[in-house]
């Protein structure tokens, strides 16, 4: 495969943006500024990049949830997370609202309410911003490839 341009490189400015962009919601996450988690964060990062189908992101996320940790069940697990009792009543309502967002139908009055109630004011804005950011940096990854490291190359050690 032909390498694509370095984004970075291309546009650092951009760049710069998406990153203080994730710095913002990183903090959030982490000081429990609102009733999500930096892990529901990670699970729901997990599940937009498997709608829109990007590897990098994929292979990016899983690593960080593993690092957090996440377990493999409940990674492996969660294209089906609406079937099985592994994730929370919080988990639940972030992964709901995001691939609520992520259908682009109309989000109505009650889908609304019930997100709200669920999230929280400060919560329901983090969170649409989060899957905003996600499905940005999935399109970015996804036009310009950026590689992958084969387990060989950098295998993942769990940290301790």
């Amino acid at each position: 495969m032909t390498p694509r341009l370095n984004y970075f490189a291309a546009a650092p400015q951009a760049m710069e943006i998406l990153l203080e962009q994730e710095q913002y919601l990183s903090r959030q996450f982490k000081e429990n500024q609102c009733n999500i988690t930096t892990a529901t964060w990670e699970l729901v990062k997990l599940r937009i990049s498997q709608l829109n189908q990007c590897a990098y992101c994929l292979d990016m996320h899983s690593k960080d949830a593993l690092k957090l940790g996440e377990s493999f069940e409940r990674i492996v697990g969660l294209s089906a997370w609406q079937d099985t009792p592994l994730y929370s009543t919080d988990e639940r309502a972030a992964l709901q609202w995001a691939e609520q967002l992520h259908s682009r139908q109309p989000v109505t009055d009650a889908d609304y309410q019930q997100a709200l109630s669920e999230l929280g004011e400060q919560g329901l804005v983090d969170l649409t911003l989060a899957i905003n950011a996600i499905s940005s940096w999935n399109n970015i990854a996804k036009v310009f490839k950026p590689e992958i490291l084969t387990p060989e190359a950098a295998p993942y050690q769990p940290s301790d």
